[in-house]
């Protein structure tokens, strides 16, 4: 790794997790033989799967979990807001947020 890979303690990695520079990933879980590209950030209690590619200047947030064989495009951006004001009354997120292979 290098001075420009920000991992903190409490991720959990897999094998063969390869890694770009400048990317930040804190309490989250990485799959084995997952790619993660550069200016990636990674939040708490989010889950990547294995053999996943998660492409440059990607943002993922607490309570996001990706399944296996998944990629993720350049520059996508997950959010976690229970109640966005942009829909109808009465409409309510899921638990967790999941995108399957």
């Amino acid at each position: 790794m290098n001075e420009f890979v920000c991992i903190a303690p409490s991720v959990k990695l897999g094998k063969n997790v390869k890694f770009s520079p400048f990317i930040n990933l804190y309490g989250c879980e990485i799959g084995d033989d997952t790619k993660i590209g550069a200016f990636v950030e990674i939040q708490k209690n989010a889950r990547i799967g294995r053999y996943c590619k998660i492409s440059s200047h990607t943002f993922v947030c607490e309570g996001v979990d990706i399944e296996d064989n998944v990629f993720i495009g350049h520059s996508v951006t997950f959010i976690n807001d229970s109640y966005p004001r942009a829909t109808t009354a009465g409409w309510r997120a899921a638990d967790r947020g999941r995108l399957e292979g």
